[in-house]
């Protein structure tokens, strides 16, 4: 069992915390003879074992949120994230708790993330490798997709958290959007193989993370 950082955009992060997120997918790597690889070892794509080449996590394993954050007060904004003490009080991106305060602390990336900031943390169930086409309808709205009933845009339909304005007649197409808009237009087209990971959230409250440190 193992515990690795992971990073995801404040609208993913909402879904996550709502409920309605319980997949994500990444990219495989794939060497020039066609075949998954980690390290030195490769694996056909077919293969069960190849699961072991996802360097995201393995089953069994967890993952600990990485998202856009800053500090409460803006006096530690000279301070790296290594130098802060990780008592301090964190705002989150994802949950528009700056918005309109100007005296929070200087934006700070999700890359950025101490483990100690972190709210959230997944248990992964379970690790499989497909083309990112051959997700399904029942896949896509648990990659966070919600049916939207029209109100303030003027039709219903599917769609992910960040695709404000725009509904889909389906989560699955409400899904090539969303990955178009994350990996560039035709991304979607050239069907990459993806790791499709499924979770389960075991903690979502930062203040309980304090405590498990503490005991």
């Amino acid at each position: 069992m193992n515990e690795r950082p992971i990073l995801f955009s404040a609208p993913m992060v909402r879904a996550i915390l709502s409920g309605k997120k319980s997949q994500t997918r990444r990219i495989v790597k794939i060497n020039a003879a066609g075949r998954a690889f980690r390290g030195s070892r490769n694996w056909h794509v077919d293969d069960p074992d190849a699961v072991l080449a996802c360097s995201y996590c393995q089953v069994g394993d967890f993952l600990w949120v990485r998202e856009t954050w800053r500090t409460e007060t803006d006096a530690y904004n000279d301070l790296a994230p290594s130098q802060l003490s990780g008592e301090e009080t964190v705002l989150y991106d994802a949950d528009g708790d700056w918005a309109s305060n100007h005296t929070t602390g200087r934006y700070r990336q999700a890359i950025h993330m101490p483990r100690w900031a972190s709210r959230i943390t997944l248990k992964i169930l379970d690790v499989r490798v497909e083309r990112l086409n051959a997700i399904s309808e029942a896949d896509a709205r648990a990659e966070g997709a919600a049916f939207h009933d029209g109100r303030g845009i003027g039709h219903s339909g599917w769609r992910h958290d960040n695709q404000d304005g725009y509904v889909h007649g389906d989560a699955r197409s409400s899904f090539a959007r969303l990955w178009n808009g994350l990996h560039g237009p035709d991304s979607w087209t050239a069907n990459p193989y993806v790791w499709a990971i499924s979770f389960d959230v075991i903690r979502a409250n930062l203040t309980e993370a304090r405590e498990e440190r503490a005991t």
